[in-house]
């Protein structure tokens, strides 16, 4: 797989859980995985149940096999400071601007600085080689901003060197974008089976397709089981009621037969919520792009949920190639 998968999705499809999911399952067989959050919402440091994750490169978790999870919470003002001593040598000269506030007005007022801050750091760190020549890290998952912002987000560098013509911001922008826009790279889309997050996900598709950003593959979150599906509620809803009232007396449920109704409409519910499923899952299948599916936890995204999810993605291929 791509050294750094980058994980987007709208908001409230999981991007977060999936991205760490997915840091777990590439680290596996002792690999060394680095997670990267850009959005300062220390959602990583919440999953994994540990304190907020400074600006450093910390371990969090072991994955199976002796693999390692690394994580980085980037802050975008300590980005600015790395990146005025590395290309302008500034040293206590970037610390007295940040005591003045230009650090934070760059950050914040500046269009798109934040935003090649953040993207550079992540790719410096998947360019990255030990003293021996190999990589610091196999693999970098970045936890990305949601679907309507990603293309922008990425291909904000390609502005910036249009923009900076020549010099060391011209040079930085461009080594970021071929990152980017490498087979190195791939933007996973983060959706749940409905319409909202559907059209989303397809939209987001077709804008990194456009801004020739690499797309990877759709993550189809929180998938529940189909128990039931059309022709079995019609079944059960026809003139099998007495039948039904009687199983469940057999089964020692008392006043089956009030029991009856709901469980009909709950049956017709599912029923629904699968005709729905079946809809968008066709309108995936339109943009052509190949997926992966995880489950829905019942018990929350604890760390055992986060290593079930990892383990999931493994048997679907993560890793492999």
């Amino acid at each position: 797989m791509s050294r750094l998968q980058v994980v987007s999705g709208k908001g409230g499809t999981g991007k977060t859980t999936v991205a760490a999911a997915l840091a777990l399952a590439l680290a596996t067989e002792g690999k060394r995985t680095l997670l990267v959050e850009v959005e300062g919402r220390q959602g990583i440091a919440q999953l994994f149940e540990t304190e907020a994750l400074p600006y450093e490169e910390r371990k969090i978790a072991v994955a199976p096999g002796g693999g390692e999870v690394y994580a980085l919470a980037i802050d975008a003002e300590r980005a600015l400071l790395d990146y005025l001593q590395m290309f302008y040598k500034l040293g206590s000269a970037g610390r007295a601007l940040k005591k003045l506030g230009a650090i934070d007005f760059a950050t914040t007022i500046a269009p798109g600085v934040r935003d090649v801050l953040l993207t550079g750091k992540a790719c410096e760190a998947v360019r990255r080689r030990e003293k021996h020549g190999g990589h610091t890290y196999d693999h970098v998952v970045m936890d990305a901003p949601p679907t309507g912002r990603i293309t922008r987000f990425l291909n904000v560098n390609d502005e910036v060197a249009g923009l900076a013509r020549i010099g060391p911001i011209h040079n930085q922008a461009q080594a970021v974008m071929r990152v980017l826009k490498s087979p190195e790279t791939a933007v996973h889309l983060v959706t749940l089976l409905e319409e909202m997050p559907v059209q989303e996900t397809a939209d987001g598709i077709a804008e990194l397709r456009d801004a020739e950003l690499p797309v990877g593959r759709v993550v189809v979150n929180m998938v529940r089981p189909h128990v039931l599906d059309e022709a079995a509620v019609r079944a059960a809803s026809g003139d099998h009621r007495e039948a039904i009232a009687r199983a469940l007396a057999s089964a020692g449920v008392t006043g089956g037969t009030t029991l009856v109704e709901p469980l009909l409409d709950q049956a017709a519910e599912h029923a629904r919520r699968v005709e729905l499923e079946r809809a968008q899952r066709a309108v995936l299948d339109g943009v052509g792009v190949p997926s992966f599916e995880l489950p829905f936890l019942g018990d929350g995204a604890d760390i055992a949920g986060l290593y079930r999810l990892a383990k999931e993605l493994r048997r679907q291929g993560v890793g492999d190639a």
